[in-house]
């Protein structure tokens, strides 16, 4: 999918989606559940879906086949954690989902600057900003959104799609095609312990981790 605008024809296109109704988030985020659905390039369903959980800014992305296992995001606090509660422990998630970094509280007018703070809290830093460029209003599953084309820094460029209600994206196109869209959204409220920690949950450093082994018996370095 590629699609082309004049710097006059997307500027007024930019302040036309803008200044619609409905177009802004409203002052207090919704609370929601969904489902995450992956399609391949030709729209075929990929796995099980993931379980999305959102409220107060903070999301919560259960993965099929990880029982116990689960990201929470926190947009204001620029975190990205993955949780195992059957070892209580916690660490950065990091670049281990693409999920974390695409299912965040976004400003519909401005989707790009969540979008580019959640690739460097997971490690992708780049130079240059990214940009948003307004395409279209339109329709996934029902939900009215603003379409935007992604340029990033390495010279590609995505698609988003934002619940400009709700302030969430609900759809995403990578450059290669595939993509993960949002289903069956229950505007709900959420319990503030789904988003949250335990207090007797340890962090676990895998670099220190890591120095640790190799000071122990264990560690056999590679043959020189």
């Amino acid at each position: 999918m590629l699609r082309k605008t004049s710097g006059q024809a997307s500027t007024f296109l930019h302040l036309a989606l803008l200044c619609s109704p409905g177009a802004l988030a409203q002052s207090s985020p919704q609370s929601f559940s969904a489902d995450i659905v992956s399609l391949d390039g030709g729209g075929a369903r990929v796995g099980a879906s993931a379980k999305l959980r959102a409220a107060n800014r903070k999301t919560r992305i259960e993965l099929p086949g990880a029982a116990d296992g689960f990201f929470i995001s926190d947009t204001d606090a620029g975190t990205a954690l993955f949780v195992r509660s059957a070892q209580r422990i916690y660490l950065d998630a990091r670049q281990s989902s693409p999920l974390t970094r695409i299912f965040v509280w976004v400003d519909p007018r401005d989707p790009c600057r969540q979008w580019q703070a959640a690739a460097e809290t997971a490690g992708i830093v780049s130079t240059a900003e990214w940009r948003c460029e307004p395409i279209e209003r339109a329709s996934v599953n029902q939900r009215q959104v603003i379409e935007y084309r992604v340029f990033m820094p390495d010279g590609q460029s995505s698609y988003g799609w934002v619940d400009s209600t709700i302030g969430f994206p609900v759809k995403w196109q990578a450059a290669d095609g595939n993509r993960f869209v949002l289903e069956s959204i229950l505007l709900d409220a959420q319990p503030a312990n789904m988003f949250s920690i335990p207090s007797d949950y340890r962090k676990l450093d895998p670099q220190a981790l890591l120095e640790r082994i190799k000071h122990s018996d264990v560690w056999v370095d590679s043959p020189k």
